[in-house]
Parts: structure tokens; C-alpha cells; sequence
């Protein structure tokens, strides 16, 4: 708290802290009670923004309420779901929850991010970035274990963007049920 005042005074215009110690790293869950502490500290003007675990819009509806933030951030969570971020938004204005995209709308999605990727990053480095969020687009599609290796290993972007055409032709308009439908998570 002491050194959230001392920042304060200092002049920064916001503070971001994220509910882990330096010793957890990304283990455990984070503490949203000091943040929430510092945000009603009566001697607190500037902004503070909370970070960690965030995953879906009901948790981010959470921080703003349970915990008075002015901002969250969203780290981890959104990697290979760049819906999130939508979905946040359009729950914390309405109340409802979007449904996951479709298969199909999240190759679009994979495709234009690995466009960017490589419009960004040279060689090899654009497609070693997008693997970790190709995993995660795809994460729970039943029998995908052979075509996510194939995505996961090679270096050929022709063959990528083939690869990315073949999951919408395998998986199509499908969208996972919240409780089980044809998603599976082994």
C-alpha cells in the first residue's frame, strides 16, 4: 500500500497490479484483496488497473464490482482467444454472454493474427510466436492431436495457411456447448 502512495505522490497518472508475488510467478491463483485494497485506499486518486486471472467476462464483471477497479488487464487469458476482449466488453454493456466462436470464425481469426505475425516478424520468428496461440485457438477439438503437431512444427507458411483451411473444412460452423458438446478435452 505504502509504495502505491509513494508512486502516487511521485506523479504517475495509473497504477497496474497484478494479485501475484514474484514468487508465485504464474502459479496459484492471484490476490485480488490487496488490489482491492489499494483502490479504496482513501488516499488514492490516480487509476488502478487489476491484473491477473481474468479469464472470462463474469470475472472481469467481478474486479469492477467486488473490487472497485478502474481498469483490468487481460495477459495470458487472451492468448489464441483475441475474442476475449469482445466478449468482455459486450458483457460488462449488456449483461449476456456472446457465444464461442465457431470453428470457422476462429481460423479467420488465426489467419489474419499469423498474417500480422509475419508482417511484423521476419523469418521464422512470425510463425514461432503464433504457435503457442494456434494451440490455444484450437485447444479441445476432438481427433486434432496429428494436425496440431503439423501446425506446431512447421515452417512452411503456405503449408500453415493450408493447414488452417483444412481444420474449417474438418470442423466447419461447429461452436462447443459450455457444458461438454462435441468439444473434447483429451
Amino acid at each position: 500500500m505504502a509504495v502505491a502512495e509513494q508512486l502516487q505522490d511521485l506523479g504517475i497518472a495509473a497504477l497496474t497490479i497484478h494479485g501475484r508475488t514474484r514468487a508465485q510467478m504464474y502459479k496459484g491463483r492471484a490476490d485480488w484483496t490487496l488490489i482491492g485494497e489499494v483502490k479504496n485506499n482513501p488516499r488514492m486518486h490516480i487509476p488502478i488497473i487489476g491484473n491477473g486471472d481474468i479469464t472470462n467476462p463474469v470475472e472481469a464483471r467481478e474486479a469492477f464490482d467486488r473490487y472497485g477497479v478502474d481498469a483490468i488487464m487481460i495477459g495470458r487469458a487472451a492468448v489464441g482467444k483475441p475474442w476475449l476482449f469482445k466478449h468482455i466488453k459486450h458483457y460488462l454493456q449488456t449483461g449476456e454472454e456472446l457465444p464461442e466462436p465457431t470453428v470457422s470464425e476462429k481460423v479467420d481469426m488465426a489467419r489474419l493474427q499469423f498474417e500480422k505475425s509475419l508482417e511484423f516478424k521476419d523469418g521464422p520468428v512470425g510463425i514461432y510466436e503464433m504457435r503457442r496461440h494456434f494451440s490455444n485457438y484450437f485447444k479441445g477439438l476432438p481427433h486434432f492431436k496429428e494436425m496440431r503437431l503439423k501446425l506446431l512444427t512447421t515452417l512452411d507458411v503456405e503449408e500453415i495457411f493450408a493447414l488452417l483451411e483444412q481444420i474449417r473444412e474438418q470442423y466447419g460452423d461447429k461452436r462447443p456447448e459450455i457444458e461438454g458438446g462435441f468439444w473434447d478435452k483429451s
